[in-house]
């Protein structure tokens, strides 16, 4: 029997041949695994199960992936999601990225990657190191041990991608990265989907830090954090 030792991840297809697979692999991690064929049961399970992923396939009957991603951000709820579909349009990719989700991937994909993936979330939710400083550029502080950014002292919520993006660009501050060096880095492997993945994210944690935002765009190059108004 597997000893579920790294928590409950929700898989969400209505594929029972997906999801059965998807099941075998995950669970051989460690993990435990609830699936859920509908966006209702999806989001129930959500709200009880605390699961610590989500593998959140888009097309899904009743409600579909968008939504119960776009209901459990609205709720507050930033556990790591990450989108499977049998879609590849980039405008796709980029919807679910702008509503919340930390990764995506498309059909048909192999399931150890699916894996690697979600340890990938996971580890960067879960991480904690407990003498580490917060950083802070600006008014925008970034506590590594509790994984919680504020503003002027306001909280602020990002997903798990979004904390570590910014927390990447902060530790250094000045210091450019490219966008291929941030997907190896952040995300933890070379993303299919491209560097666009980057962009949108740098978009959304932008959007929620308002003017504060460290976020510099270096044309050309990639991005920095920098204080605002820094020439």
């Amino acid at each position: 029997m597997t000893d579920v030792t790294r928590g409950i991840v929700l898989v969400v297809e209505d594929e029972k041949a997906i999801s059965d697979l998807l099941r075998l692999y995950i669970s051989r991690e460690g993990f435990g695994v609830h699936v859920a064929s509908d966006g209702r049961s999806a989001l129930t399970a959500a709200r009880t199960m605390h699961p610590v992923a989500i593998v959140l396939d888009v097309g899904l009957p009743e409600i579909d992936g968008t939504e119960v991603c776009r209901q459990l951000r609205s709720e507050g709820n930033w556990v790591p999601i990450l989108f499977c579909t049998a879609r590849d349009d980039e405008v796709d990719r980029v919807l679910g990225l702008e509503l919340g989700a930390d990764d995506y991937i498309t059909k048909p994909f192999s399931p150890r990657e699916v894996v690697a993936r979600i340890k990938s979330v996971v580890r960067r939710a879960s991480f904690v190191s407990a003498d580490e400083d917060p950083l802070t550029v600006g008014t925008v502080s970034v506590d590594l041990v509790t994984r919680r950014v504020s503003v002027g002292g306001q909280p602020v919520s990002l997903t798990a991608t979004e904390f570590d993006l910014l927390a990447h660009l902060m530790q250094h501050p000045g210091r450019v990265y490219t966008r291929e060096h941030l997907l190896s880095e952040v995300w933890g492997y070379a993303a299919v989907v491209g560097t666009r993945t980057v962009d949108v994210h740098v978009a959304q944690v932008r959007a929620k830090l308002g003017d504060a935002s460290p976020i510099r765009t270096v044309r050309g190059v990639g991005y920095s954090a920098e204080e605002p108004g820094t020439p």
